[in-house]
């Protein structure tokens, strides 16, 4: 499935749940012998690798009320259960999970985190 968004700003996609935003890798273009591979190859792949660039807040937790009074209002925040991936981890994941999104005229997928089956964390990268 393809989605094309007209939106400029990344920074306002705001991703839900237990959903991760990822910038596939850019495919190579050559066997290591040298030939030229035509364009798509790569997209049929069933795992696919990119890099993470938003994650959601996790898995809803219910909240615990008493009910002694239920004519209140409650003000509490949602609780979730973090996700593993954070921003800049590369995630290896399963392609026939993805849903891939045309944003600003560049490719992102959006996965759940039960599709994401490696991570690679390079802790002093953005340091």
């Amino acid at each position: 499935m393809r989605v094309l968004l007209d939106e400029k700003d990344l920074q306002k996609l705001i991703v839900i749940g237990d959903r991760i935003l990822i910038k596939p890798k850019t495919p190579q273009l050559k066997t290591k012998s040298g030939l030229y591979l035509p364009p798509g190859v790569n997209e049929n792949e069933k795992v696919q690798i990119g890099y993470v660039l938003k994650v959601g807040p996790g898995y809803p937790i219910p909240s615990i009320n008493d009910t002694d009074e239920p004519w209140k209002n409650r003000t509490e925040e949602p609780k979730y259960v973090p996700l593993q991936p954070k921003e800049g981890d590369q995630a290896v994941y399963l392609q026939s999970n993805a849903i891939e999104i045309e944003f600003n005229k560049e490719k992102y997928i959006v996965v759940p985190q039960s599709a994401v089956l490696l991570l690679l964390r390079d802790e002093g990268l953005f340091e």
